[in-house]
């Protein structure tokens, strides 16, 4: 704060005071956890707020990357920090655009402006990246993986490594990249980075064990395509989408070596890619010193962010909600849940398909989503949400193809909907609801009584 001006020093406590009267009026009158609008307001008031209460961070800035995973990696990377003594600031509610990162550090920062913590693990929307790496400069960026998602919005995958190339390559010596080695445009961004002028760390986090590879590779996915020559790629096998053992039969572009034995890690919550949100918080926290003992510790006693195979009991029954949002997502979730159908359980499910703003509005993604499988195992499925219709075709398409006993509940009311699973749904069961972002709101308001703003 020292290099500071008079004037901007007393345009930053205006914005830090109105921001905290905002947030104060919020939660006394229980209106949400005041996650955005103060930040909204305090950028208004201070354009360079960002920057200015980021760098006072002590040890840096982590920032968390990709389509899917963000919020499970950031949580669970912060206990492993804590666990090991570190003080953190973290945007623990998800929001990952850049009124939502101002919001989390205000939420630190005292009314004269200084804020005090040891790092900052910020989860950030790939589409703003290159808007808030120059103000944050972090010393750590994890990129967990990268699929389509929200088309509308953000575009093709290589659009976005473009952008991600253009504007790591710009920061210092000292950042180091925590990358998904299985992602073949996450590697080639990486190889990238190693020989740019100004040359950065790289880390490869990723599984080794061959008994997880998928049987086939799913419908759905994105860079099956060499990166450095476009030649198709082979793969000894596939653990999710596209990533997994690849190597490219013309050039000498292949998966490299990793800095984690995946085999010898336990993972927290279920699915596979909550395994590659375990290896990419351990990568980093080991980078940062944090010893095996903690972080075994907070993996065994980890407990899921809200939405993200987040458990709760509502009227005496077991609910578990699985935030999905693209084909990848909802391709792992009906894994996982199938999993648990095999075992004798999860036998009524609640998909809730929304179009709104933090959806997405284009909803034909569910189209590539191999539904086939999970009307195949049979069951009851409520639909419902803003394209209920939408979603009822796409599984009665899927019945005529494979048959199966699996039973649609169509009611288009999410609150009619979530009621009737739940009395659908066996004592001994937990219900199992799938929404898209918006709607895994309105569940987690109707099961909790909160609302997030």
């Amino acid at each position: 704060m020292a290099n500071i001006s008079p004037i901007d020093r007393v345009r930053l406590g205006a914005a830090v005071f109105a921001a905290k009267a905002i947030t104060a009026s919020i939660r006394t009158l229980k209106l949400g956890a005041a996650s955005v609008l103060p930040g909204t307001i305090a950028k208004n008031l201070h354009p360079r707020i960002l920057s200015l209460l980021s760098q006072q961070i002590k040890h840096g800035v982590i920032v968390v990357a990709g389509t899917n995973g963000k919020t499970t990696t950031s949580l669970l990377l912060r206990a492993m920090l804590e666990k090991d003594g570190w003080t953190v600031v973290h945007n623990e509610a998800g929001a990952n655009l850049v009124n939502g990162l101002i919001t989390t550090l205000l939420d630190r920062t005292s009314l004269t402006g200084i804020l005090k913590a040891d790092f900052g693990i910020l989860e950030v929307d790939e589409n703003v990246i290159p808007l808030v790496l120059p103000q944050l400069q972090p010393k750590f960026i994890m990129t967990l993986n990268l699929f389509r998602d929200q088309l509308d919005r953000y575009g093709e995958v290589d659009t976005i490594v473009y952008k991600w190339a253009k504007t790591i390559a710009a920061l210092p010596a000292g950042t180091t990249l925590i990358s998904n080695g299985d992602d073949p445009a996450l590697t080639h961004l990486g190889q990238q980075l190693v020989h740019a002028e100004i040359p950065k760390q790289i880390k490869y986090f990723g599984l080794s064990e061959p008994d997880l590879y998928l049987d086939e590779i799913p419908h759905a996915v994105d860079s099956i395509h060499c990166p450095s020559c476009g030649t198709a790629l082979t793969y000894k096998g596939v653990y999710l989408s596209h990533q997994g053992d690849f190597d490219c039969p013309k050039c000498d572009f292949t998966k490299q070596p990793l800095s984690i034995d995946s085999s010898k890690w336990p993972q927290v919550l279920i699915g596979v890619y909550n395994k590659y949100n375990t290896l990419a918080a351990i990568t980093t926290a080991q980078s940062i010193g944090v010893s095996t003992e903690k972080m075994l510790d907070v993996i065994n006693n980890f407990q899921a962010a809200f939405g993200r195979a987040e458990e709760l009991v509502y009227q005496g029954k077991k609910v578990r909600i699985l935030l999905t949002k693209n084909p990848v997502g909802m391709n792992e979730t009906i894994r996982a849940v199938n999993q648990v159908k095999k075992a004798g359980g999860g036998s009524v499910t609640l998909m809730i398909l929304n179009d709104r703003t933090p959806d997405g509005t284009d909803v034909s993604w569910i189209w590539d989503v191999d539904t086939e499988k999970f009307v195949n195992q049979g069951g009851t499925i409520v639909v419902s949400g803003d394209r209920v219709y939408d979603m009822a075709l796409r599984l009665e398409y899927s019945k005529e193809q494979v048959g199966g006993g699996c039973q649609l509940v169509v009611e288009p009311d999410t609150a009619k909907a979530l009621a009737k699973a739940l009395e659908l749904s066996p004592a001994t069961e937990t219900l199992h609801i799938v929404p898209t972002y918006s709607a895994m709101l309105e569940v987690r308001e109707i099961l909790t009584g909160r609302k997030i703003l």
